[in-house]
């Protein structure tokens, strides 16, 4: 069961439907500007998540545009030279390499938030919390979230967190335009935004949007965020996430590595024989067939 919200966290929160300031009450906490009430789940968790319907405004220019000269170059993620913090010992969840762990910033000041976006079972929260932070894991559903809330409407005050993580979320959001908003919204300026969105990973768990490397810059940019890296995964393929995830669900990743053998070395043979030819950039193989990008991006 989630332990009791912290003085900081407490004074974070905002109603998700209008962003007024929330007060305890006997069943969780109400928002005295729209008198909402919201409550705890069975496992003790608040759930913040919107009691209605509301809209977003959101604006777009469109026209022709030429690509801006500062577009990042599309490459493997590059381990950090001077990482801030030494993640040596700390157990590492899979879906973090120790290349995007290099760009990790640690906390500046205590108390400092970070928000774990789309938590799910919150195996971030080591990392996060060996870096100096405060963890504030948010989930839809999650039983390990202290928080349920929903992406589009963030129940927390403007310029409220040091830095935001958030692991494989974009592909499951009805309207990321509205979500890359909100998580400015709640970032500090100079605050980091990392994390990560599936491209070529097959449909999973009512996914929406799979975001290719300009799709993600796309987004970053809408926010209002500028954008250090969007580097495709390097040992997570689209053939291999098909046929993990697709072809064969469930079936153990190495053995899904096994079969997939094959095809990876005639693929590698083909953009070799390719790039000697100038047929194609080898530079395109990686942004053309991975099945996921990881970014880093500043407020």
């Amino acid at each position: 069961m989630p332990g009791p919200p912290s003085a900081a966290v407490w004074e974070a929160l905002a109603c998700p439907q209008c962003h007024n300031p929330l007060r305890p009450s006997a069943s969780g906490v109400r928002c005295d500007g729209c008198s909402f009430d919201y409550g705890r789940t069975a496992w003790g968790a608040l759930d913040l998540r919107l009691r209605k319907g509301r809209r977003y405004p959101v604006s777009f220019s469109v026209g022709p545009a030429a690509a801006p000269d500062d577009d990042p170059a599309f490459l493997p993620l590059p381990a950090h030279p001077a990482p801030e913090v030494d993640f040596t010992g700390i157990p590492r969840p899979r879906n973090l390499s120790l290349e995007f762990l290099s760009h990790f910033p640690r906390a500046r000041a205590r108390p400092a938030l970070l928000l774990d976006l789309g938590c799910g079972q919150a195996i971030h929260r080591p990392i996060c919390e060996h870096a100096g932070y405060e963890w504030v894991g948010v989930d839809q559903a999650a039983k390990e979230a202290p928080f349920l809330a929903d992406a589009h409407s963030l129940p927390f005050r403007d310029q409220t967190f040091d830095c935001v993580l958030t692991v494989a979320v974009f592909e499951h959001l009805r309207f990321p335009f509205v979500a890359i908003e909100e998580i400015h919204r709640v970032l500090k300026p100079g605050g980091k935004l990392l994390g990560t969105v599936a491209f070529m990973e097959p449909f999973h768990g009512d996914s929406y949007y799979h975001h290719s490397h300009l799709g993600t810059l796309n987004t970053l940019r809408h926010g209002g965020f500028t954008v250090q890296y969007v580097a495709p995964f390097v040992h997570w393929s689209g053939l291999l996430a098909l046929t993990q995830m697709g072809l064969f669900p469930r079936m153990p990743l190495s053995l899904a590595s096994l079969l997939v053998t094959p095809l990876r070395w005639a693929h590698l043979l083909w953009w070799t024989i390719a790039g000697w030819l100038r047929l194609t950039p080898p530079e395109k193989r990686l942004r053309n067939t991975t099945a996921a990008f990881a970014f880093v991006a500043t407020r």
